[in-house]
């Protein structure tokens, strides 16, 4: 089943609501990356909430997360668009641990909780936005949640999950994301507080095969809800030889010189899908005199 995202309302229209399956998308990451087990749930979870960020945005506007907890998998990044197109890395994908008491890859100890999670937008203003919240959980999705309430005054429920194989593939990976309307009462918001103490990890429910209309019924088994769009997901990365070529024309002659005299060409690596771009001396030579 190819990853999708589907908006909908809920409750009358009190509720705006996301569910997405995002396994092809974090095994791609987690294939790019060569995480293990914890790193892939910690990047998988974050990619899955920043996507679902994104799609509450508008037109060209896109976003950076970015989680920084103190823990052993270091700084966790991802960017994101209107368009379900992801991104992301860890800075230590080497990362595992045995599973916490609750039976679940323990991420929370992978990314700490002495830190911050933030949100850079680009609206297309003259400068972004910056969101900023330290961890409650380093759980991801309960630091999501208060990223909403915090943050963008939202009151929001957060839920993402990642299932991973012996092999250290990823083998089921999604989310849920249910926001408060204006005008909606005390009942709707405990009616949903309840259900979802009850239901199943957003995880397994992906991993016994259930699509993201499947879970809007698990959330909302009375279907009172309205779907509104499907939209495909996907990770995806916009790097080229082309943007890299920029970035090193910008170092200056006296580093391009350098990098001729010394290395004979030059080699980057982008840091969110690890493509490789090689440039030769006489590209380099090139750069001098543009």
């Amino acid at each position: 089943m190819s990853d999708y995202l589907i908006k909908a309302t809920a409750c009358d229209g009190r509720l705006r609501v996301m569910t997405t399956v995002t396994t092809e998308m974090v095994r791609e990451a987690q294939r790019r990356h060569h995480t293990w087990p914890t790193a892939s749930a910690a990047l998988g979870r974050t990619m899955t909430a920043s996507m679902m960020l994104g799609a509450t945005l508008k037109g060209d506007e896109k976003l950076t997360v970015t989680i920084q907890g103190g823990g052993p998998v270091g700084v966790i990044v991802a960017d994101s668009d209107t368009r379900g197109n992801v991104r992301g890395y860890v800075t230590n994908p080497e990362v595992h641990f045995e599973l916490n008491k609750f039976g679940k890859l323990d991420v929370a100890r992978a990314v700490g909780t002495n830190g911050f999670l933030s949100v850079v937008k680009d609206l297309g203003l003259r400068e972004n936005f910056t969101g900023r919240v330290p961890l409650v959980s380093g759980e991801i999705g309960d630091d999501f949640t208060y990223y909403f309430a915090r943050s963008e005054q939202v009151p929001s429920a957060v839920g993402v999950g990642v299932l991973v194989n012996p092999d250290h593939t990823v083998k089921a990976s999604g989310g849920f994301l249910i926001q408060v309307m204006p005008g909606a009462d005390e009942t709707v918001i405990r009616t949903v507080e309840d259900r979802l103490k009850i239901i199943p990890p957003i995880s397994k429910l992906i991993d016994a095969g259930r699509s993201p209309e499947e879970l809007l019924t698990d959330l909302f088994p009375d279907r009172n809800y309205k779907v509104l769009e499907k939209m495909p997901v996907r990770f995806h990365c916009n790097c080229s030889k082309e943007k890299f070529g920029k970035s090193l024309s910008g170092l200056g002659a006296s580093e391009i010189k350098a990098m001729i005299a010394e290395d004979r060409g030059a080699d980057v690596t982008c840091h969110f899908c690890r493509n490789h771009y090689h440039f030769t001396e006489d590209e380099l030579r090139a750069m001098l005199i543009q």
